[in-house]
């Protein structure tokens, strides 16, 4: 899983255990001492921590970790389909599945694999999954940790079928924040987006940065390939770089939608924001034998 000898296992570490369900779960640590946590359910990450071991990524208190639930939190995949824009059930099928390691992957670039502590998953449909999407495919997701504590995601999705399929996907990141009041979004400025508080009507950002004081949920077509979430309490920004993914999903429940989730705390919604790497309004369709990339890359730095 990292490069061989004992040079790099001082550096990185990868390392496999089971929850408390048995469910298993792959740590990545850098020589930092940043770390990363992916589950196997879902090939979710649920935990993104610093060098000074602070949490990155927001997870309910109330969270469901037994399958087929999806875990309320982390970096949930969406796919294929992301909300309810389709058939299938909200945000598709593969964060409630069971991922395996990949022990063989297909190379990828050596940026992807030098210095970085990195697992490979992989997900194939079940015959139960075929019926409710009968299309065949791999997936492949790699999920690295880099010296800087960069957290990367490269999904690789392939079609094995002998017809075309479409999908859509996001990889759906609850970030942690201090108060929801004290945070602006940029880099969506001028943007189209499609609100889904108005029946996806598509409107125009007009405002120079997004500032939170209701209920968001909206998708930003085509926007900028780097996004900044700036948290001003924690004097803290994300930095959101994507590829592959033109959209991105913005969410925040408020007050109202966050007592009629039943997994999410009354009172959480002002210590989360989700700002999703995705490619929603125009779906990407495969053919047979055609593989799709969709890379996300997200980093914290100090600010004032």
């Amino acid at each position: 899983m990292n490069r061989s000898g004992a040079e790099s296992d001082k550096r990185t570490a990868v390392e496999v255990t089971k929850d408390k369900n048995g469910i298993g779960q792959v740590v990545l640590r850098n020589p930092r001492g940043a770390s990363a946590r992916v589950s196997l359910h879902g090939g979710q990450v649920l935990s993104w921590r610093t060098e000074h071991d602070e949490e990155l990524l927001f997870t309910s208190s109330k969270a469901i970790f037994k399958p087929p639930k999806a875990v309320r939190g982390g970096i949930p995949i969406c796919f294929p389909q992301f909300g309810s824009r389709g058939l299938l059930e909200q945000h598709g099928f593969a964060r409630n599945k069971i991922w395996v390691i990949d022990k063989n992957p297909p190379l990828l670039h050596p940026n992807d694999s030098n210095g970085k502590a990195y697992i490979d998953l992989l997900l194939k449909p079940s015959e139960e999954d075929m019926k409710v999407w009968p299309h065949s495919f791999e997936f492949r997701l790699r999920v690295s940790l880099a010296e800087d504590g960069y957290l990367t995601m490269i999904s690789r999705i392939r079609n094995i079928n002998c017809k075309p399929f479409s999908f859509s996907f996001a990889y759906r990141t609850y970030i942690s924040i201090s108060d929801i009041s004290e945070v602006r979004v940029e880099g969506l400025e001028t943007f189209d987006y499609l609100d889904n508080l108005c029946d996806k009507e598509r409107f125009t950002e007009q405002g120079d940065a997004l500032t939170f004081e209701s209920e968001v949920d909206r998708v930003y077509l085509s926007s900028s390939d780097v996004i900044a979430v700036l948290d001003h309490e924690r004097k803290r920004t994300f930095t959101i770089r994507r590829e592959g993914l033109p959209d991105v999903g913005v969410w925040n429940p408020w007050e109202k939608t966050s007592k009629s989730i039943a997994d999410f705390g009354d009172e959480e919604y002002k210590r989360m924001l989700c700002v999703d790497g995705a490619a929603v309004e125009k779906p990407i369709t495969l053919r047979p034998g055609e593989e799709w990339t969709g890379r996300l890359e997200l980093s914290v730095v100090p600010s004032t």
